[in-house]
C-alpha cells in the first residue's frame, strides 16, 4: 500500500467519524487510567455501567485506595478477571499516592511500571488525556490493520511500529480511535459491513460481504 492510499483511507475515516474518542466514561486522567486498566478483556459497556456507580463514590487514587480490593470488588465485580483487576487497581492507587501524590505520571516509562498498566494501556492514557500521537493496538486496530493493508503485521507490536511509521503525520493523534471505532462498527470481526464502508473501494480484504 502506498503513502497516498493511506492519506485517503484516512481522509475518509476522519470525515465518516468526526470525533473519534473514546467511548470510556471518564471526567480526568485518574478515571480514564482506571476505566482502561478494566476494560482489559472487556466492553466498554460493562465498565462504564461498573464506574458510573464506582467514580461517585471514589475517583481520586486516595479514594479507591481507601475502599480496598473486598470494597472495590463490590463496584467492578460484573467485569471480567474483577479479582485480579481489583488487586493491580488498589495496588496502582498506592503507587500513585505514595510516589505522584496522586497524579498520574505522564511517561511511557513511569505509566508501565503500574500494575495492571501495560505497553497497550500507557499507549491508550498517553493519547487519549495527554494528546501524546500514540496508537494502542487492540483487537479492532490489529483486525483493520490487517485487513487493509495499512499496516499488517503478525503481532500487536509489529503493527503498531507500521503505524507509527505510515500514518499521515496529519492523523497520528486521531488514528487510534478512528481505527478503534471503525473495527468495532463497521469492520467487524465477523461479517464486516463491506456494503456500507467509507473504504470498501480501497481496501483489499477478499472475504468481502457486500450487502
Amino acid at each position: 500500500m502506498n503513502k497516498a492510499l493511506r492519506l485517503e483511507i484516512f481522509q475518509r475515516l476522519s470525515k465518516a467519524i468526526p470525533e473519534p474518542e473514546t467511548e470510556l466514561n471518564y471526567s480526568s486522567t485518574f478515571e480514564l487510567l482506571i476505566a482502561v486498566i478494566l476494560s482489559a478483556q472487556a466492553t466498554d459497556k460493562g465498565v462504564n455501567k461498573a464506574t458510573d456507580k464506582l467514580y461517585p463514590v471514589a475517583n481520586t487514587a486516595q479514594g479507591i485506595f481507601n475502599l480496598g480490593e473486598a470494597g472495590l470488588k463490590h463496584y467492578i465485580k460484573t467485569i471480567g478477571l474483577f479479582n485480579t483487576k481489583a488487586k493491580n487497581v488498589i495496588k496502582t492507587c498506592e503507587m500513585l499516592v505514595r510516589l505522584y501524590d496522586g497524579e498520574v505520571p505522564r511517561t511511557r516509562v513511569e505509566l508501565e511500571t503500574l500494575p495492571g498498566v501495560g505497553r497497550k494501556t500507557a499507549n491508550v492514557v498517553l493519547n487519549t488525556a495527554f494528546g501524546v500521537p500514540t496508537i494502542a493496538v487492540d483487537t479492532h486496530i490489529f483486525r483493520v490493520s490487517n485487513r487493509t493493508k495499512i499496516a499488517p503485521g503478525k503481532t500487536v507490536l509489529e503493527v503498531e511500529k507500521k503505524l507509527e511509521k505510515f500514518v499521515p503525520k496529519q492523523y497520528k493523534l486521531d488514528a487510534h480511535h478512528l481505527m478503534i471505532l471503525h473495527g468495532r462498527y463497521t469492520c467487524i470481526a465477523r461479517k464486516p459491513r463491506c456494503g456500507s464502508c467509507v473504504i470498501e473501494d480501497l481496501c483489499p480484504f477478499k472475504e468481502k460481504t457486500i450487502s
